[in-house]
Parts: structure tokens; C-alpha cells; sequence
């Protein structure tokens, strides 16, 4: 009999099992995969380009089966990370049971899929591989501070698409406009669907401001923002939905794409991603008098890092033509309350605010709610470009930097607004503040200044981070911004290169 904490569960998987997913074991699995006639099992893993890959395996037997859960397989680990010789390159795919579901796609052949972690030929896990790069950085935290670091990502992208002629929607207006006008609120919804099945915890889904008519096409914005969790599942989540909201649009033959910019002037597509240090299930980032210093030092490391976490989050030169004034994408190293202009935003909350529900709602006299836990901080600066593993464990490493940082509340103090730093009468406070890096290149001069704060515990490899800036430098965009400037046919070849990066 399932209970009532999972009867409402979208996840497959723990509705019958009743249980959490966190608490799958292989034999749950197999009884799973023996009561629901699973054909195939695919396993999933994030290379060193941060594409989700996938082996496919039919099921043949209930040992097989067994077996490919047990021992997992093996991989050619110099064709997924360029940080590996091809002479020692083999390694093991480990599957990680409680991030198994249903592939939502597969309806005639009914499949598990599994994430799955790397090990090298020692069974030891693969340091250089970033989910496990989040894991150590996740424990370096926790066994500095007692504490982990909870989050959530704001997923935006465009739907690209045929025009059609009615119910047009208003150009740079569409934030959370509703069908007709919004008209692709079923692929969102569809996608959300399969997205909750898979074990992801969605927030709620809308449509976005941006709203573009080319000569042919009509590109629509939305966004899918999830709920925080633990961050390595966060990381999971996003991973798994970019594959899921592709997939979609393949399904419904039209083109999504995560790209930071895909026409100048117009709204971008971020990947903001909200944060809270959670110790013994208590959010660290209130306290009686609000926002605590447990949140204002690790504000701190997040604008201390902010230039280098970059590197991991804008990693394509689209980044930096998202980074610019007047298009709620931060360019200046700041924090603010409820300020949209800003790199690091900590969201309006609900403390001290009264009952607004038992006020809206006087019929029902027993409401009640609490929701002073929600609090978080918000990163703005990330796009979808990010290896979301990566960028979730720098976000972990500046955290841990701010909250050991000697001077972190004076710096947090130093860079508080509480204005539009994009305004004209404040262009001068602007010209004060620290600058994010406005191209690829930069991004990796500053990584390469920091590399000693990542690489602290041995939590980011030196190689990582090597191959990372060396990545980065390939775009040889220096100069970006003048390079391009008025060019719209080379922004666009721009666009086309980097549209599914």
C-alpha cells in the first residue's frame, strides 16, 4: 500500500516503491524493472563537455540486468575527456541508483534511465570528471563548515519556430503571458511533466520576456525554475531537463536552444542559480534580524570569485554579448535586495510579512504558513552554456572562500546597492564598481589568478582547470565587443555555432 507521502509522487519509481529516491537500492530496481516489464536500461553520464551521453542496453535476463546495475560498464574515457591519454583510457560508468526513472520518450520499449559516476582503472573515482569535482567540493565544505549548500537553477530558453499569424504576442512582453499568445505553453508543461517524473523538483514554469519575429521564424522564451535541493542533485536535475526540454522540442519539431543570446537587443537566456547553506536542516541565511552573516560572507566569496566563476558558467563568447547593461544580466560585481541590476540578488522573502493568505482567504480561518526557510541568494551572472556540475562546484568553492575570508563582511558592506547601477544618474557609482570579464579570454586570465582557491583540498584538478582556460582562450575573443559591434551577419554566424553548445 503506497503512503501518503508518495501517492502524489510524479516519480515513477518512488510512488511504487514508496520510497524516496534517495533511498533506492539495486534490488528495488530490479523488482521495479521485473513488476513493470522494463525492455532496456540506458546509463547516462556528463563528459567533460557537459552533454549528457548515454549507453543502451536490453535487458535480457534478471542476472543481466543484475549485472549492468552491480559492476556498471566500461568506457573511452580519452573520446569524453580530453584531459586523458589515449594509451590509459579506459574506465568504469557506475550507475547511481537514486537518480533511476523512466525515459519519458521510450513508450514502446519501455526503459530505465541511470546517471552514473566515473571511476579510473583503480575503482578509485575519477578526480578530473565533475560530478565528482562536486562531490569534493561539497565535502570540503561540509567538513569545514558542517554545512552544504542547498540550490536550485532558473532554466531559461528559446522555442524557435514557424511564425503563425494569430494571437501575436507583444516583442520584449512576454513574461509569464498565457496560451494563445503564449504559444508554446504545452511543450513547457509536457516537458515539466516528464522532468518531475525523472525526480527533478520543479518550482513552477512561465513564459519569459522575450518574445522575437524574424523574416520566417517566431522565437518565444520561457523558463523552468526548480526548487533547492542538495546541490549535487541539483546539478543532476538540470543536466537531465536540458536533455528532457531538447528532446521535447525534437518531439514537437521545433528548435530549443539554451544559447545566452541569439539576437542582439533583444532578452538573453540566463541560468540563474539560487543558493542556501543549509546545517542540521537549518537555513543558515536568516536569523532573527533577517539576512544573516552566514549569508552576507558567502556573498562575499561569491563576488570575490564572481570574474573566475565565470569560466565555468559563460563559456561561449554568446556569454558576453548576454553581459551587458539594460537587459537584466549583471556587468558590474555587486549585491543588492530585489535588485534585477545586480550580480548577486537576494529575492524578496517572506519574513515578517503577516499572514497575506488567512488575509486573502478570511473564510478559512485555520491558514497558516511558514515559509522563513525559503530564503536563498542568487547568482544572475550563468547562462546555459554552463557545465552546470562544474559551475555548482565553484559556486560550493566561493562559498566556503567567503565564509573563511578575513574581511568578508567589509567586502560584502563595500559593494551593497540599493539602486539600477544601469540608470544614468548612477553611471558614475557604476564606473567604481569591479567589472565581470566581457569575453571567453578574460574569463580565463581570471581563473587562472584564482586556480588556487579552486584547487585548495585538491577539489578542482589542476589539469581541470588547465584545460579549461585553455578551452576558453580558443575562442580568441578579446575583443569581442568591438570585433562585433554593428555586425548583425557575424553575430549570427555566432549564434549558429554556438546554438546547442
Amino acid at each position: 500500500m503506497v503512503s501518503d507521502s508518495f501517492k502524489m509522487s510524479a516519480n515513477k519509481l518512488s510512488k511504487f516503491l514508496d520510497k524516496p529516491c534517495e533511498d533506492f537500492t539495486k534490488q528495488d530496481i530490479i523488482r521495479y524493472a521485473e513488476q513493470n516489464d522494463i525492455k532496456a536500461i540506458n546509463l547516462r553520464h556528463v563528459g567533460g563537455d557537459g552533454k549528457l551521453k548515454t549507453l543502451n542496453f536490453v535487458v535480457e535476463s534478471k542476472a543481466h540486468l543484475d549485472k549492468v546495475l552491480a559492476a556498471g560498464e566500461r568506457v573511452d574515457g580519452s573520446s569524453l575527456f580530453s584531459y586523458i591519454d589515449t594509451s590509459s583510457s579506459d574506465l568504469y560508468i557506475i550507475p547511481r541508483y537514486k537518480t533511476a526513472f523512466m525515459n519519458p520518450f521510450s513508450k514502446e520499449i519501455p526503459t530505465l534511465d541511470i546517471l552514473c559516476t566515473f571511476y579510473n582503472k583503480n575503482g578509485e573515482r575519477l578526480d578530473i570528471s565533475s560530478e565528482n569535482i562536486l562531490l569534493k567540493a561539497q565535502k570540503s565544505l561540509e567538513e569545514s563548515t558542517g554545512s552544504r549548500l542547498h540550490a536550485m537553477g532558473e532554466l531559461e530558453y528559446y522555442v524557435i519556430a514557424p511564425k503563425q499569424s494569430l494571437y501575436r504576442a507583444t516583442v520584449q512582453m512576454g513574461y509569464q503571458e498565457s496560451s494563445p499568445f503564449c504559444k508554446w505553453e504545452s511543450l513547457r508543461c509536457e516537458a515539466m511533466q516528464a522532468i518531475s517524473e525523472s525526480g527533478g523538483k520543479i518550482k513552477y514554469g512561465h513564459s519569459e520576456v522575450g518574445h522575437i519575429y524574424g523574416e520566417e521564424n517566431e522565437m518565444e522564451q520561457n523558463e523552468i525554475e526548480f526548487l533547492p535541493v542538495d546541490i549535487e542533485d541539483a546539478a543532476d536535475q538540470i543536466a537531465i531537463a536540458k536533455w528532457i526540454i531538447r528532446m521535447m522540442g525534437y518531439k514537437y519539431g521545433v528548435n530549443v536552444t539554451f544559447a545566452p543570446k541569439i539576437l542582439v537587443g533583444h532578452a538573453g537566456s540566463g541560468l540563474h542559480v539560487h543558493t542556501k547553506l543549509v546545517k542540521n536542516g537549518k537555513n543558515m541565511f536568516i536569523d532573527d534580524k533577517g539576512l544573516s552573516d552566514f549569508a552576507r560572507r558567502t556573498i562575499a566569496g561569491y563576488l570575490s570569485c564572481a570574474p573566475s566563476l565565470t569560466a565555468f558558467g559563460n563559456t561561449i563568447p554568446l556569454s558576453y554579448l548576454r553581459l551587458v547593461p539594460h537587459q537584466e544580466a549583471p556587468t558590474n560585481i555587486c549585491w543588492g535586495d530585489r535588485n534585477r541590476s545586480v550580480l548577486v540578488r537576494v529575492p524578496l522573502g517572506w519574513q515578517d510579512v503577516g499572514n497575506m493568505t488567512r488575509d486573502a482567504n478570511p473564510q478559512d480561518t485555520g491558514v497558516s504558513v511558514n515559509n522563513r526557510d525559503s530564503q536563498t541568494v542568487e547568482f544572475r551572472c550563468p547562462d546555459g552554456s554552463a557545465n552546470i556540475y562544474l559551475l555548482m562546484a565553484g559556486l560550493v568553492v566561493a562559498a566556503r572562500h567567503g565564509l573563511e575570508m578575513e574581511n568578508a563582511l567589509e567586502l560584502a558592506k563595500s559593494l551593497y546597492v540599493d539602486i539600477n547601477i544601469f540608470s544614468h544618474e548612477h553611471e558614475e557609482i557604476q564606473r567604481q564598481l569591479p567589472q565581470l570579464p566581457t569575453s571567453c579570454w578574460e574569463s580565463a586570465e581570471k581563473l587562472l589568478i584564482d586556480r588556487h582557491i579552486y584547487e585548495k583540498d585538491g577539489v578542482f584538478p589542476a589539469a581541470v582547470i588547465n584545460g579549461i582556460a585553455k578551452n576558453l582562450m580558443s575562442h580568441n575573443d578579446k575583443d569581442l565587443s568591438q570585433r562585433y559591434y554593428g555586425k548583425g551577419d557575424e553575430i549570427q554566424k555566432l549564434v549558429d555555432e554556438f546554438m546547442h553548445s
